[in-house]
């Protein structure tokens, strides 16, 4: 979910290089990441109860990228702002991952592809709420197509059946609360990231995560039949945790670093395109018309969004 974390590129940085570098080769593996990841989180859903899934991705996570900073010789931050990053690292990482594993357990993978690509405008509101966010016209535009689509998404699932599609609704539903605490967190993480190295920062709010993830999965977990998992259940743990809460995660970073926020996520915003295709092609989820078109316009949103942040931001240098 990285490509909803607001980003600054680091002082002193460099101008971005132009034509296709590695950096961008990296940002499209992100994406792909990303964009399968939703397919796999459904497949292990159906393997393991939902939550002692996402306690064993979020915590082999956590492990993960704490070794990465203990290996590259980093620094955790120390005092307040390592609580406060532990705090929204519960709400980032724990609510969030909560909501939306209970939520991709009961509707469709491409569904919540979308719904979470959705996100920046959520986040655009909340900013604006806050004082803290100035949106312009090109924003306002982008952020009323985002809803259009939102709308399209969620009840366009009432087509597949009553039963079905009551549940669907009801993941679609959850879904949205996710999108709203991962909106919540990236927009209070933001001054953390101009300050703290993203792979630390990644690092301590996963762990964040992870602690009130364990304890409200304990239950679950003790109740679980490890024995049973197949091994494309313990496949999709790895997946999850590691490809899709690292290292792709540290490809986004780079490209942050490299290319600059707004060039990276453009990329970030291919995966809900790669995850209805995955989702097509895997799990037989063929894509619908109110799905088709509430896809066209939140991709719309997201790329007017974009174009108006990129030209305020030239126009106020």
């Amino acid at each position: 979910m990285a490509s909803t974390l607001h980003a600054t590129r680091p002082e002193g940085a460099t101008t971005a290089p132009f034509g296709l570098t590695v950096t961008d080769l990296l940002l499209l593996c992100m994406a792909l990441i990303w964009g399968v990841n939703f397919a796999v989180v459904k497949y292990g859903t159906g393997e393991f109860a939902p939550l002692a899934f996402n306690s064993a991705r979020i915590s082999l996570a956590a492990v993960v990228l704490l070794a990465v900073v203990a290996l590259g010789g980093g620094t955790l931050p120390r005092g307040r702002d390592r609580l406060m990053l532990l705090s929204l690292g519960a709400l980032g990482n724990g609510l969030y991952q909560l909501f939306f594993v209970l939520g991709i357990a009961r509707t469709r993978a491409g569904d919540a592809a979308l719904l979470i690509a959705a996100s920046p405008a959520f986040m655009a509101i909340i900013g604006r709420l806050r004082g803290t966010e100035r949106t312009g016209t090109r924003g306002m535009v982008g952020i009323g197509l985002s809803m259009i689509g939102i709308v399209l998404v969620v009840f366009g699932d009432a087509s597949v059946g009553e039963e079905q599609g009551r549940s669907s609704i009801a993941g679609d539903a959850l879904i949205l609360v996710a999108s709203l605490c991962w909106s919540l967190y990236s927009v209070l993480v933001k001054p953390y990231t101009e300050r703290v190295d993203g792979v630390a920062l990644s690092a301590v709010t996963m762990v964040g995560g992870a602690i009130p993830m364990l304890l409200v999965s304990t239950p679950t977990l003790l109740a679980a039949r490890w024995s049973a998992v197949s091994t494309g259940g313990w496949s999709a743990v790895a997946f999850s945790g590691v490809l899709a809460l690292v290292v792709a995660y540290l490809f986004w970073y780079r490209g942050v670093r490299v290319l600059g926020p707004i060039r990276t996520a453009m990329y970030a915003n291919l995966q809900p395109i790669i995850a209805l295709g995955v989702a097509w092609a895997t799990l037989s989820e063929a894509p619908h018309l109110p799905q088709i078109a509430g896809a066209a316009f939140i991709m719309a949103g997201l790329v007017i969004t974009r174009l108006g942040d990129s030209i305020d931001g030239r126009a106020r240098q």
